[in-house]
């Protein structure tokens, strides 16, 4: 059996970065990870990659050729990469069993709440044997505003039931808010922080509607309450914090995907591990 992760979540979100992260953790371990762009507009990236969409096709020379907006060559590229699909498929026929895989996929939020496209995706990879985990990144900057925490609350979960396989949502950035909290010394003013960290990591839809009352004109009141309300009644919108400068946070995070994808389940345990 084949593992995966399919990196979502809007721009500038981090998703190479925590491509990379993985990546580099990887090395320290048994695991086997290679990454696959799938964003045919990126620019560069850090990491290794396995594979590239740009070798098939590009958002630059979709756009050139057929006078289209970046949004448009970028839904192009996407469609054309499912047209194609044998592309891909002769690149993933090498992979070894238990090989690890990551798609580094777009960040274009319409591709996963508007199109069906990457929900045929991963219908297609499971076809070819892989056991996928959907990662969702939220810029953790979001903290900062009600308003924006809720958008990224409501995009994780559309995406979450558009392509219907086990999901993991992730704060990305901690290490930037951990930064902008360091110079407090006061003991009451960090457990205020921890407490308000973990309301928006489970997200407390009273307290969430409450911020919104003071942020949001009161004409859309009724809307935020609708919206919490959807929300609260899914009860799968929980968040992870990763701050990449700490490696035991980066196993936590790994550990979570495992778990939702079984990997590592058919190991043999060792001896040691053995409870008397």
């Amino acid at each position: 059996m084949l593992f995966g992760q399919v990196v979502m979540g809007p721009a500038g979100c981090g998703k190479s970065t925590y491509c990379f992260s993985l990546q580099q953790r990887a090395l320290d371990s048994a695991r086997n990870i290679l990454i696959i762009n799938l964003d045919p507009a990126a620019e560069s990236y850090s990491y290794s990659a396995y594979a590239d969409i740009r070798e098939l096709i590009s958002v630059e020379q979709v756009e050139e050729e057929l006078t289209l907006g970046p949004n448009g060559a970028l839904v192009y590229c996407m469609e054309y990469l499912l047209e194609n699909f044998e592309w891909l498929e002769e690149i993933l026929c090498g992979l070894l069993e238990n090989d690890y895989v990551i798609f580094d996929c777009p960040g274009q939020i319409e591709l996963y709440t508007h199109y069906s496209f990457m929900k045929d995706f991963t219908i297609a990879l499971k076809q070819l044997g892989f056991q996928l985990c959907g990662v969702y990144l939220l810029d953790a900057q979001v903290l900062s505003d009600a308003n924006k925490y809720l958008g990224g609350c409501l995009s994780a979960l559309s995406t979450m039931l558009q392509l219907e396989i086990p999901h993991v949502n992730i704060l990305s950035k901690m290490d930037l808010v951990k930064s902008d909290t360091s110079d407090k010394v006061v003991e009451e003013e960090e457990e205020e922080e921890e407490e308000e960290e973990d309301n928006f990591i489970c997200p407390d839809m009273t307290q969430l509607l409450e911020a919104l009352c003071v942020t949001a004109p009161k004409m859309f009141y009724r809307l935020n309450q609708a919206l919490s309300q959807l929300i609260e009644d899914y009860s799968l919108t929980q968040f992870i914090p990763l701050n990449i400068q700490e490696p035991d946070c980066i196993s936590f995070v790994f550990s979570q995907i495992d778990q939702a994808i079984q990997y590592g389940e058919d190991a043999e345990v060792r001896d040691n591990d053995i409870l008397p």
